[in-house]
C-alpha cells in the first residue's frame, strides 16, 4: 500500500468500515482518506477523528445524488482515489430480517436488500471509476460474503441476503472484465471478511463457533493485506478473508 495516495471508504461510520479507515490513517505515506457515513447519530466514532487528511461525507448508498456529489467533491480536490473499499451492506433492520422461508420473502424487503448489498457498490463504481488512475495500480474492492456463493448453498434460507450478496459477486466480475481494457492497473476484488463481531452479526453471534467471530480490527486488516496484494490479472476475484478463492 505504500504506492496509495488516496483512499476511499464508503459504509466508514462503524464496525469494519471504520475499522478499515483508522488503519488506512495509520499509513503516512496516504494524502487524504475519504470516509462516509449515512446517519450522525450512529457516526460518532468517525467523526470524532482528528486527522487533517480525512474527510468525512454524508452519503445513502441508495441515491445516485449522492454518488455523484462524492465524485464530484474528489474531483473538486484533485484526487485521483486508488485504493477504494465498499463496507456499507445489511443483514437486518427494523421489521427486515433474514428469511427462514420462502413464506417470508416479500417485495419490499428483497428490493431493499439488493439496493443496498448490490446496487450501491456498482453505484460508487459508476461515479468513482472514471478518476481512478490508469497509469498506476488501484484497488476497488466490496465486502461481500460467503453466503453469497451459489455453490457453497447448503443451508438455504436468507433468500435476500444471499442473493443480493451473489448479485454483488457477478456485478464486480463483470466490472472487471470491462475495466479490464479501460484501467488495466486495477484489481476489483469482492471478499468475504469472516464473521465479525458487528451490529450486523450481533443477533447471530450464539450460532458463531468458538474463535470464529473476529473483531473488527482483525478483520479490517487481514481485508487490507488481502486487497493490498490484489493484482490486475486477478480482477474480479471473488476471495475469503485469507486470500483464498471462493466458489462461485
Amino acid at each position: 500500500m505504500t504506492d496509495t495516495q488516496t483512499a476511499l471508504v464508503v459504509g466508514a461510520s462503524r464496525g469494519i468500515g471504520l475499522a478499515i479507515t483508522r488503519q488506512l490513517l495509520e499509513q503516512k505515506s496516504l494524502r487524504r482518506v475519504y470516509a462516509s457515513y449515512r446517519d450522525r447519530e450512529t457516526a460518532a466514532g468517525l467523526l470524532e477523528i482528528n486527522d487533517e487528511r480525512l474527510l468525512s461525507l454524508k452519503l445513502d448508498v441508495t441515491n445516485p445524488d449522492d454518488f455523484k456529489a462524492l465524485a464530484d467533491t474528489v474531483k473538486t480536490n484533485g484526487d485521483r482515489p486508488d485504493y477504494v473499499v465498499h463496507c456499507a451492506g445489511i443483514l437486518h433492520e427494523d421489521a427486515l430480517q433474514p428469511e427462514k422461508a420462502l413464506s417470508q420473502c416479500r417485495q419490499d424487503k428483497l428490493l431493499r436488500m439488493f439496493q443496498v448489498n448490490s446496487i450501491g457498490p456498482l453505484l460508487l463504481a459508476r461515479a468513482l471509476v472514471p478518476l481512478i488512475p490508469k497509469d498506476r495500480p488501484a484497488q476497488f474492492a466490496a465486502l461481500s460474503a460467503m453466503v453469497g456463493s451459489i455453490g457453497d448453498n447448503r443451508l438455504g434460507g436468507w433468500y435476500g441476503y444471499r442473493a443480493s450478496k451473489a448479485a454483488l459477486n457477478q456485478f464486480m466480475r463483470t466490472l472487471a472484465v470491462e475495466c479490464s481494457r479501460s484501467h488495466p492497473q486495477l484489481c476489483i476484488t469482492a471478499i468475504h471478511p469472516g464473521t465479525t463481531d458487528t451490529a450486523l452479526s450481533k443477533p447471530f453471534q450464539s450460532n458463531v463457533r468458538p474463535g470464529k467471530l473476529y473483531s473488527a480490527n482483525r478483520s479490517a486488516a487481514r481485508i487490507l493485506k488481502v486487497v493490498s496484494a490484489g493484482e490486475p490479472s486477478q480482477s474480479g476475484r471473488f476471495v475469503n478473508w485469507d486470500g483464498k478463492p471462493i466458489p462461485w
